[in-house]
């Protein structure tokens, strides 16, 4: 009976080990492919040649790259409004989800408030009215239109609020009645135990912020204030040999639009896989424990 039991176990544990490969090998296989194309020449990129390694090898893409100004004006355009964009996000949310991971008899405009924001986060006033509004509020190429336009994410209000709620109330209890206020409370007892929620915000907080680009499409007029993903999926190679030397014509004979594309797509990337390991630790465990209540 026990050797059965042994064997459907590690029959059990042997199938959730290989799909978890898959699982893997879905999420890599693209990024691989991206590296690929990045580092093939133009013939093998246009014919469809390349899938898992590289045809004609070439860092002629990551050359150029690195001789493009506005490419790292962009980058750094992304990296500033990654940091305000979290900052804000933090912050407001923080205050927002506090508030209302008490009850209606502890903070009375609690309903009411929780039915604005999920009517906030199932409707918007349009394209149109919001550009009007961001015009009016003199966001246009500014970067706080990038920051400020998405700076109160709802899920992250109700991911936070939920995870606080579930924290002993004794906890509070014992913090008033030694005399602790509310942002004592907030500060020195609740922000030190929601580090998992609070790290899993700023994983969505990021990211949203790093690839968002549709919102620069709109608020920008000139490419110069263009942060990186509007950069990416704006701008197309323009060849001029009259302007190159030699060498750089050599170069860009390479490349195409999709050869530098997929290497700037790649850079892209980086950040993101870069920040992430550190922070996935607290991932399951605060999406799981913030979404229990409702």
């Amino acid at each position: 009976m026990i050797t059965e039991r042994s064997a459907a176990s590690r029959l059990l544990n042997g199938v959730n080990l290989l799909l978890l490969v898959l699982i893997m090998l879905l999420c890599l296989v693209p990024v691989w492919y991206t590296l690929s194309i990045s580092l093939s020449d133009k013939a093998a990129a246009s014919a469809g040649q390349v899938f898992l390694w590289p045809k004609g090898l070439t860092f002629g893409s990551y050359t150029t790259i690195m001789h493009d100004g506005q490419f790292f004006t962009s980058f750094f355009i992304s990296v500033q409004r990654v940091v305000y964009g979290a900052a804000i996000s933090f912050f407001v949310v923080l205050l927002m989800a506090y508030p209302l991971s008490k009850t209606s008899k502890e903070f009375k405009p609690r309903n009411i408030i929780m039915w604005l924001l999920v009517f906030a986060m199932l409707f918007n006033g349009g394209l149109v009215p919001w550009y009007l509004t961001m015009k009016s509020l003199g966001m246009i190429n500014n970067i706080w239109g990038l920051v400020l336009g998405g700076g109160l994410p709802v899920f992250n209000v109700i991911l936070v609020m939920n995870y606080l709620r579930n924290m002993p109330k004794e906890m509070e209890e014992s913090a008033m009645i030694d005399g602790a206020g509310p942002w004592r409370i907030l500060l020195g007892i609740c922000l030190p135990l929601a580090v998992p929620v609070l790290a899993t915000i700023l994983v969505f907080t990021i990211v949203y912020h790093w690839n968002e680009f549709f919102q620069a499409l709109v608020l920008m007029n000139k490419t110069d204030h263009y942060p990186l993903q509007s950069y990416i999926r704006q701008v197309a190679v323009v060849i001029d040999p009259t302007k190159m030397d030699a060498e750089s014509v050599k170069r860009m004979s390479t490349l195409s639009n999709q050869t530098l594309n997929a290497a700037k797509i790649f850079i892209s990337m980086l950040p993101l896989l870069v920040i992430y390991p550190f922070l996935q630790k607290y991932f399951v465990k605060g999406i799981t424990l913030g979404s229990v209540k409702g």
